[in-house]
């Protein structure tokens, strides 16, 4: 359910597209965009909309509100959210005026983003220089031609705009935070270092002073994945290597990556690396042979 409040100067802009396969299969898809000269009465709510929503402040203030927070949008101000939760949003009263540029974005990339860019389901604000404007430009330009290559362009514009806004996260962090992602780089390592060997969160736990909740959190937060995933990915690519570089049997590799049998490596191994551990093997000598 949509309702708004449509408190707009005629110079704004609301583009609009439907995207066909081809755009549904990127990982970043814009749907809709605009630049909005809001004035004092602007405001939106909406129950649901199955996409991601990219606000940018070029002057004045706009606010939103979800998932119990309220959050102000001063100029150069930037925030990401998920429209699948119930969310609204306007022009700040005592501003008077929220000129704002949005994108519209679905896909797998907006998707894993958001884990950073949204944890725990709430938005975080961070501030982006005037030249964002530029990437936002780019969007606008592109998505009316609706040519595989304009979406493509589209949605690299968005991409850049998410990892800009990530890097903007990082550098702001508190000292507590800044202390967390160490601990979490640490850990990784740790998984890296020690993946042949029988690994625990209770081990993990131990090393990193948290409760599991917020150490599984924070690792997914992170890293993007669970500690279990990534501890898997570290034995597959520690198997890759064996398998490529040595004629080690596939019993001795399966021992020697952590995995507790033959039968267990292959099973992991395939699902992660799409090629059983023998066909990986045969791949790997038949490229060197024809390199």
């Amino acid at each position: 359910m949509l309702t708004y409040t449509m408190d707009v100067e005629p110079r704004s802009t609301w583009l609009r597209t439907t995207p066909g396969d081809f755009a549904r299969t990127l990982p970043f898809c814009v749907t809709e965009a605009g630049e909005f000269f809001a004035n004092s009465r602007f405001a939106t709510s909406r129950s649901h909309k199955a996409s991601h929503l990219l606000f940018y402040t070029v002057s004045g203030e706009g606010w939103l509100r979800q998932e119990g927070q309220e959050i102000r949008l001063p100029e150069g101000a930037a925030l990401f959210l998920d429209c699948r939760e119930p969310q609204s949003y306007g022009t700040l009263g005592e501003a008077g005026h929220w000129h704002h540029l949005w994108v519209h974005v679905s896909g797998s990339g907006a998707d894993a983003l958001s884990a950073l860019l949204i944890p725990e389901g709430k938005p975080q604000r961070v501030f982006l220089p005037d030249s964002a404007k530029e990437l936002f430009t780019q969007v606008f330009s592109e998505l009316p031609k609706e040519t595989s290559q304009s979406q493509v362009l589209a949605g690299e514009a968005v991409h850049r705009l998410l990892a800009r806004m990530i890097a903007s996260g990082a550098r702001s962090q508190t000292k507590a935070g800044d202390e967390n992602r160490r601990l979490i780089e640490e850990s990784a390592a740790y998984i890296r270092a020690s993946c042949a060997e029988p690994l625990s969160i209770p081990d993990l736990l131990a090393r990193t002073h948290m409760s599991k909740s917020y150490y599984l959190r924070l690792f997914r937060q992170y890293m993007g994945t669970t500690p279990y995933n990534y501890l898997l990915r570290c034995r597959v690519t520690r198997a890759k290597e064996l398998l490529e570089l040595t004629d080690l049997p596939l019993a001795v590799i399966a021992e020697q990556t952590g995995f507790c049998d033959e039968s267990n490596f292959s099973t992991r191994f395939s699902r992660i690396a799409g090629a059983s551990p023998a066909q990986y093997r045969r791949n790997a000598i038949t490229y060197k042979a024809g390199s």
